[in-house]
This record gives structure tokens, C-alpha cells and sequence, in this order.
């Protein structure tokens, strides 16, 4: 192959390339800033494999095939855009776990995928729509995080108390205080531990931030109470 046709095609597929690693890029700087455990470089990661393969599909006329000269060979790109996604779907389950009523790394696993979708979409030369697709991904994670703030506040927190077995009058009276808190108040796990006979149950509520400072200490102080644990949690 001469020189030149050598450099144009290590150069043509550079625009879709550049362009998958920006638009993953944005959208894992944002979940580097939030602390979230799949950020920049694991973005761009996926934004780039899922650009690549793509144009691996489409330019199929250029593999390697010489053992296969008697073949009839049809190309179908959707195929591969078929394999990415699901691919990074068993990617985005390692970052969704769950602890207690929460669950957690939702939209970041979402924000992986949807940076594989962006990156689907540069790699078959759709820029226009892949960079739509990743200001709409931005406008969501960012801006409207600022809307849900003007909000009125409540955080979601998740309840944990232990008592004394047989100490039925604690579990009313804390059911009482948090229901007074939030009337939906919903309880969850109950356990009676066997080494040393406490029960312990959890409860999820929403409550507003004034109402979330001294929720702790009205709960330590009620009679019977042995354990408490308040964890203000994301939905």
C-alpha cells in the first residue's frame, strides 16, 4: 500500500475518534467531580471502545480475509452496535450495588452506558447526533441536579436501632417519633442476633435537612434504646 494511502487511513477515522473521547470525557469529568467510583478515564474508555469497534464494522472492506476469497460475506454493523451495549451493560453492574433500602451507582452505571451509546454514534459517523446526545447527557447530570436543589429539601435517610429483646414498647414509641417525622415512613429488616439477644430493625424515611440535625440524638434518647445509626443517603 503507498505511503500516502497508508496516512489516510490512519487519519479518516481520527474526527469520530476525537469526538467519542471528548463527549466521554465530559460526561466522566462530571462523575469524577460527584466522587462517583466510574469517572474520566473509565468514560472515555468506554466512549473510545465502543467508537472503535464501530468503525472496525463499517469499514469491514478493509479486514484482512484473504483465506476466505470464495466467500460471500454481508456486513451488518447493527450487529456489533448490538454486542457494545450489551457488553457495557455487564460493566455498569459493577458499579450498582446495594446497601440496606438503598441502591446505589444507578445513574452512573446509566451515564456508561448511555457514553457507549455516544460513542456508537461518533463510530458510524452520526458526529452531529452523538454530540446532541452528549450535551443532553450533560444537561442531565449537571444542570438538573441545580433544579432538584430549588426543590423543597428532603433527604431520603435509612434508620438503624437496636434494642433489648422483649422491649416491645421501644420499637412503638421509635416507630412513633419517626412516623412523626414522616407519616410514610416505611420499616424494613428486623434481626435478632444471637450472641447477644438485641433486636435490630431499620427504617427508610424522608425528612427535611432542619429535621435530619437532632433526629440522632431523639432517638439515643429513648429508654431501651442500645444502638443507633442515621445514614442520609442519595436516591
Amino acid at each position: 500500500m503507498p505511503p500516502d494511502a497508508v496516512l489516510a487511513s490512519l487519519l479518516s477515522p481520527l474526527p469520530e475518534i476525537l469526538g467519542a473521547v471528548v463527549a466521554g470525557g465530559l460526561i466522566g469529568l462530571e462523575r469524577e467531580w460527584r466522587g462517583r467510583s466510574a469517572g474520566f478515564r473509565t468514560h472515555i474508555l468506554v466512549a473510545l471502545a465502543a467508537c472503535v469497534l464501530m468503525q472496525a464494522a463499517v469499514r469491514q472492506d478493509a479486514w484482512t480475509l484473504s483465506g476466505l476469497t470464495t466467500a460471500q460475506i454481508t456486513t451488518d454493523p447493527v450487529r456489533m452496535a448490538h454486542g457494545i451495549l450489551t457488553g457495557v451493560g455487564f460493566l455498569c453492574g459493577g458499579v450498582i450495588f446495594r446497601t440496606g433500602f438503598s441502591v446505589h451507582g444507578l445513574t452512573t452505571a446509566a451515564s456508561l452506558w448511555i457514553s457507549s451509546a455516544i460513542g456508537t454514534l461518533f463510530g458510524v459517523g452520526m458526529s452531529g447526533l452523538g454530540m446532541v446526545a452528549a450535551f443532553a447527557t450533560l444537561l442531565i447530570l449537571a444542570l438538573l441536579r441545580v433544579v432538584s436543589r430549588l426543590l423543597p429539601a428532603r433527604t431520603v435517610v435509612y434508620v438503624s436501632l437496636s434494642w433489648e429483646r422483649g422491649r416491645e414498647d421501644v420499637r412503638r414509641t421509635a416507630s412513633s417519633l419517626l412516623r412523626g417525622c414522616d407519616p410514610r415512613a416505611r420499616g424494613g429488616e428486623q434481626r435478632l442476633s444471637a450472641d447477644d439477644g438485641m433486636w435490630r430493625r431499620q427504617w427508610r424515611l424522608k425528612v427535611t435537612d432542619a429535621a435530619l440535625d437532632d433526629l440522632a440524638e431523639r432517638l439515643a434518647d429513648l429508654p431501651g434504646v442500645r444502638g443507633v445509626q442515621v445514614d442520609p443517603r442519595e436516591t
